[in-house]
């Protein structure tokens, strides 16, 4: 049997004799130079969550959420009651290293160990971590969980198609866009076009690589202002041999 056609001479696509189930995500503690990413715990990450939340100045943040907005502390305890007692959506806190505060939460979701797929979503930031070197080092942490440690081939990302800063932040990521399906959901009372993003297990080493780079401390100045962005990075990594304007 010729390679990628079996014996009816039909193309089937790439064997994979070595693949096994992988491991199920857990309830793990993964340390960053910024942050730290560990299991929601109610009592440890509530309040702190709660208040970094309340510093926005709307509730525009929950508009794309399947939750949310919270009326109050006591509200938003109860929803992250919740989310504790649930292995899919496995959720995680962000705390951040700076101040030992709480200041957003994400899930592995949609969870397949038998394909060696996940979704990582409920991304919830706060003003104190969004758009933030810390925001990206979290998003770095899970996704190398994922590819490095359970060894999973691909690692998806999922929103609302009208989610403009989901869309742009999946792409600065480095994940790649792969379509919108139509009316795939019904949320808050209204239609839902999802839009779908992924990376592979191919592709993770270029991006966790670029992402690493951005990370580094180097690419830093005194007053903590980017050297070079993300885009520029990648893209330098792309073609090695191109120059690198700070």
């Amino acid at each position: 049997m010729s390679a990628g056609r079996n014996e009816h001479g039909q193309p089937i696509g790439q064997t994979l004799p070595d693949w096994t189930e992988r491991p199920a995500p857990a309830r793990v503690t993964l340390d960053g130079r910024l942050c730290r990413v560990e299991p929601l715990d109610v009592d440890r990450h509530a309040d702190d969550l709660y208040h970094a939340y309340a510093l926005a100045a709307d509730g525009r943040d929950w508009t794309y959420m399947m939750a949310g907005p919270f009326a109050d502390q006591d509200d938003y305890r109860s929803h992250a009651v919740a989310m504790t007692q649930t292995d899919d959506p496995l959720h995680y806190a962000v705390v951040d290293l700076g101040t030992g505060k709480a200041v957003g939460t994400l899930s592995l979701m949609r969870q397949d160990p038998s394909d060696g797929v996940v979704e990582v979503g409920n991304v919830a930031f706060s003003p104190l971590l969004k758009q933030t070197p810390v925001s990206a080092e979290a998003q770095f942490l899970l996704m190398s969980y994922v590819f490095d440690e359970l060894g999973y081939r691909r690692y998806e990302w999922k929103c609302d198609s009208l989610n403009a800063p989901s869309r742009k932040a999946a792409l600065r990521l480095g994940f790649t866009f792969e379509g919108i399906f139509r009316q795939a959901m019904v949320y808050k009372g209204r239609n839902r076009d999802t839009a779908w993003y992924s990376v592979i297990d191919s592709e993770w080493p270029q991006v966790g690589r670029a992402l690493r780079e951005w990370l580094s401390p180097d690419n830093f100045d005194a007053d903590g202002r980017q050297r070079q962005s993300l885009s520029a990075v990648r893209a330098a990594g792309a073609n090695p041999g191109a120059d690198r304007a700070l």
